[in-house]
């Protein structure tokens, strides 16, 4: 098996010069939790990433796309086929509009069209780990605005044709933290192209510095995390009984949202810890890692007992408590990757 293994490799650098074997997954998501990629090649292009699939394609190997590594929990296994990291990531503005390729840097690009004086990508501010490609993959959403808001088009690639096409905003079919490229794992964000409105630039600067200090103070920056669990449950509750409990449910019942995060709260799960994974205080829709790399400070080095297990058993116990409390099935957010 392992000379099997060592041939495969051999062939993959043949056609991706570049491609490594062993790479620790952790380093490369903001959850800083995963076992290694057996095979891992960054993309720096569209032909890259062509030349890649294609390879892995002839091998018979799985794929998995990486961008910047936020919304993913990876096994401790790691991955057992071909990473390809999304490294395209030039922009380009023109007017109101901007191209961009799917690595681009979402934190760069609110900065850039804000001193452009382009608004539209304001309630991005201050979200780690986040590309254009994983922004239109998830429909990233926040402040009541939306990834879709600016998207006129996607440009992808299929995995199994290789043909690559153009999807206008329709087609791109966006909804509640979702979008066809989510829905169909064949398809593969190359680049996109945006439309923003006119504002002044202070303006968007204050507002940027508003969305930050406001993450700040609301969210657990502090200990690594892949965002946001589980998607907003878009529901209304008629139960009497829960509604006289928890009065807040119905202003959540004219919003026709209820938050992820005040539902595992009132399940008494804030805080609850397994292993060195913790549900946080801070943000009850946060799962954060106690023993990785603190991405304020930039720390390095890892301790041992970081698990994705442990993450998993919490999300199972949350989505459990909040079924029996509220009669509500969670809905995943995060990506999993090398779980069977």
């Amino acid at each position: 098996m392992t000379m099997k293994k060592d041939k495969i490799f051999e062939e993959i650098k043949k056609a991706l010069p570049r491609a490594r074997t062993g790479v620790p997954l952790k380093n490369f998501t903001t959850f800083k939790i995963g076992g290694p990629a057996k095979y891992f090649f960054r993309a720096r292009n569209k032909n890259d990433l062509i030349k890649a699939i294609k390879a892995a394609d002839k091998l018979k190997l799985p794929v998995f796309i990486l961008g910047g590594g936020s919304n993913l929990l990876v096994s401790d296994k790691g991955f057992k086929g071909l990473v390809i990291k999304i490294q395209a990531a030039s922009y380009k503005i023109q007017g109101n509009k901007v191209y961009a390729e799917a690595g681009a840097d979402l934190t760069e690009l609110v900065y850039a069209t804000a001193n452009a004086g382009l608004s539209g990508l304001e309630w991005s501010a201050g979200i780690p780990g986040i590309t254009i490609g994983g922004a239109i993959y998830g429909h990233a959403q926040a402040f009541g605005a939306k990834m879709s808001d600016i998207v006129e088009s996607a440009e992808a690639i299929n995995l199994k044709t290789l043909e690559i096409k153009t999807f206008s905003k329709k087609q791109c079919q966006f909804s509640l933290k979702n979008s066809i490229f989510k829905k169909n794992k064949n398809l593969v964000i190359i680049s996109a192209l945006l439309e923003f409105k006119r504002k002044n630039p202070s303006q968007l600067k204050q507002q940027i510095k508003e969305n930050i200090s406001y993450r700040e103070a609301r969210h657990p920056i502090c200990f690594p995390s892949a965002g946001s669990m589980f998607v907003n449950p878009e529901v209304i509750i008629k139960n009497r009984n829960l509604l006289m409990k928890f009065p807040e449910l119905a202003e959540y019942n004219k919003k026709g949202v209820i938050p992820a995060g005040y539902l595992i709260v009132k399940c008494g799960l804030a805080g609850k810890k397994i292993g060195k994974a913790k549900i946080s205080e801070k943000h009850g829709n946060f799962i954060v890692n106690l023993g990785g790399a603190n991405p304020v400070r930039k720390s390095s080095g890892f301790s041992n007992g970081v698990s994705a297990k442990d993450v998993l058993a919490l999300v199972n116990l949350a989505k459990k408590r909040v079924k029996k409390t509220f009669n509500i099935d969670l809905e995943l957010e995060v990506q999993l990757m090398g779980f069977k």
